[in-house]
């Protein structure tokens, strides 16, 4: 099993797929962390695009599309809600889901009024992270399609 090597966007690999991979960018800046929710993420079919600062990420989300920001509030070179601000500027419809350590109400409500859908304060169980993603996915999708239609 291979990981997605930070900030050279390459994705994680879980086998082979039956379906296209839903795809994640996340933003984290620990190393470890970000192998574990990279693997994790890529056992249940997610191609995961793993970025470790402020900069890089905003260059993978300018080099292609991606189902869902998934971002940390402490990332280098700037803050989670900073990058959250600039990813809505860019896309204002993919899903921006945070995923950190920041437990203060406070950070959350900056989080939502910078553009987050959802926020989830570590440690979360897999189970729950999985299906916040699945859930903002499917709803973006649903509202996009509505939107073509």
């Amino acid at each position: 099993m291979a990981f997605a090597s930070q900030d050279k966007g390459e994705p994680a690999v879980a086998g082979k797929r039956q379906f296209p991979a839903r795809s994640v960018l996340y933003v984290e800046d620990d190393a470890d962390t970000r192998e574990l929710v990279t693997f994790l993420l890529g056992r249940y079919d997610y191609e995961v695009i793993a970025a470790e600062s402020y900069e890089s990420a905003l260059m993978q989300a300018q080099a292609r599309p991606f189902d869902l920001y998934l971002i940390d509030n402490w990332i280098v070179g700037g803050s989670g809600i900073d990058l959250c601000k600039k990813l809505r500027e860019l896309d204002s419809l993919t899903p921006i889901l945070f995923y950190t350590g920041a437990a203060n109400e406070r950070d959350k409500q900056q989080a939502l009024a910078a553009g987050a859908q959802g926020y989830l304060v570590k440690p979360v169980d897999v189970d729950e992270l999985i299906a916040t993603i699945s859930a903002l996915i499917s709803t973006a999708r649903k509202a996009q399609l509505a939107m073509s239609a």
